[in-house]
């Protein structure tokens, strides 16, 4: 039996996310990216094409490496202007039954405790659809847009990050016991307060002192995505992640990285096939290969070169405008994304890219790979990588929403018929759908091991009320 492919639609509540120089087409509608209606189509879309998850981007700062300066960003809108995802997920979820939600947030936006919250209620609005991408941000103007000089050292951020996600998961797994909400209206008791806890933190970075404000959400800890191609970054993805996001430019590359992330999984006591792998692509079809080949030739003439080094410096920490076009590109170590340097450089020893190549390649493809074919050939070219080990793909755009609905049209009904690609969805959480298992995480991952300790302590300890409200306890124990 073949595997399934899973599928996200990669997007970002901006005018320019992955294409820059695409925006100025007819065809290409996220100039009204301020327009909730595109949204809600756009879910609908997707929704339609049976797609597992919408996966909204994400920036905190703007690109100004390259050349010293935002301008091209600005010229080219370059993911900037950018609003919040966050606040597109209730009217999509409304518009929609079944698919997804993955959103990034970066932990030096968000306390845990006010983040915490958040999640809980986009997680109980939609009915546990709901997924967190992790991220550390890499932007160095991010973090002085947050009153820090800059952004902490590349690997202290991952220590921030542990910490951070340690006071969200109990939050959410270890303050209300699964039984706590009762709902009796004859007795008049919503909660029982023997059975909500304080969350008692003191760290390096966060104090938390109190019980989360959220009742328990379908999922309680959202499906947590992550991506990171250091050592660190691959430790982390290790500990936390469910799914991770990898951009290399061949299925090797890809492949390679993700047998690193499951060996490190699995000396942490995870299972590695616990984790699904989704490697980042664009698709350009049509209805013959020339038809195809033709798209991605007009796309091509319309990138920006400006604009896609402007995104490229900002990924990288690097400004590409003090090097000659034709240089060969070499790894550098930076303090922002090693995933896409490493995937250029390292992870693929096997091509020398040059400058004007990457501008390119970035141009049409934003940070990864473009599939260009019929819907036969792409459906082809994808089970090359899911041979190499990928589960999945974050399906970026050209243009939308015409890359989406080419695909769904004409490329989803080829794998569906091969096997390859769901024709209905699964009932249940986001959780339930990726994996075909309960709704809420599992030992030994660290979120499922603080609501094990609540189990294993009993009601009687850390009970976080007042001696006052002896009463109620009263009452509840009638």
């Amino acid at each position: 039996m073949k595997r399934r492919i899973y599928f996200n639609a990669f997007h970002m509540n901006c005018v320019v996310h992955q294409s820059p120089g695409l925006w100025v087409r007819d065809d290409d509608h996220m100039t009204e990216y301020t327009d909730l209606n595109q949204w809600v189509e756009f879910a609908k879309i997707v929704e339609r094409g049976k797609f597992d998850a919408i996966f909204l981007a994400d920036v905190l700062g703007v690109y100004d490496v390259f050349r010293g300066n935002r301008e091209a960003a600005l010229t080219e809108a370059a993911q900037i202007p950018v609003n919040d995802p966050m606040l597109l997920i209730p009217a999509m979820a409304y518009a929609t039954e079944h698919i997804g939600f993955g959103f990034t947030s970066s932990i030096i936006q968000n306390h845990p405790f006010t983040f915490a919250r958040l999640i809980s209620t986009l997680d109980h609005l939609t009915k546990g659809r709901i997924a967190w991408n992790i991220v550390t941000s890499y932007l160095e103007s991010a973090g002085r847009n947050y009153g820090q000089a800059g952004l902490a050292d590349h690997d202290n951020r991952y220590d921030i990050a542990d910490e951070y996600c340690d006071v969200c998961y109990k939050l959410w797994e270890k303050s209300w016991e699964d039984d706590a909400v009762l709902k009796d209206v004859k007795r008049g008791i919503y909660a029982d307060p023997t059975k909500v806890h304080d969350v008692r933190h003191a760290g390096k970075y966060y104090k938390v002192e109190g019980c989360h404000l959220a009742e328990p959400s379908p999922q309680r800890t959202p499906v947590l995505f992550q991506a990171g191609a250091s050592d660190r970054g691959r430790a982390f993805a290790a500990q936390h992640a469910e799914a991770v996001f990898v951009i290399g430019s061949k299925p090797e590359v890809d492949g390679q990285y993700i047998k690193d992330i499951r060996k490190i999984a699995r000396r942490n006591g995870r299972n590695p096939e616990d984790i699904l792998c989704f490697a980042y692509m664009k698709v350009i079809t049509g209805e013959t290969e020339a038809a195809a080949k033709q798209r991605y030739e007009e796309y091509f003439e319309q990138c920006s070169y400006d604009g896609g080094l402007a995104l490229l410096s900002g990924w990288s920490g690097i400004d590409f405008g003090q090097f000659e076009p034709d240089q060969p590109l070499e790894y550098i170590e930076t303090n922002a994304i090693r995933t896409l340097v490493h995937s250029f450089t390292e992870g693929d020893p096997t091509r020398k890219w040059t400058l004007r190549d990457l501008a390119r390649y970035v141009g049409i493809g934003g940070a990864g790979p473009v599939l260009v074919g019929t819907p036969e050939s792409i459906a082809d070219q994808f089970e090359d990588w899911i041979e190499a080990g990928v589960d999945g793909f974050n399906l970026a755009y050209a243009t939308t929403p015409g890359s989406f609905e080419e695909f769904v049209d004409g490329v989803v009904p080829v794998l569906q018929k091969r096997g390859r690609m769901q024709k209905d969805y699964q009932e249940g959480t986001l959780r339930e759908k990726l994996y075909g298992k309960g709704p809420k995480l599992s030992a030994p991952h660290p979120a499922a091991l603080h609501r094990q300790s609540l189990l294993d302590a009993g009601a009687g300890t850390d009970r976080g009320v007042p001696s006052g409200h002896s009463a109620a306890r009263a009452a509840v124990a009638k």
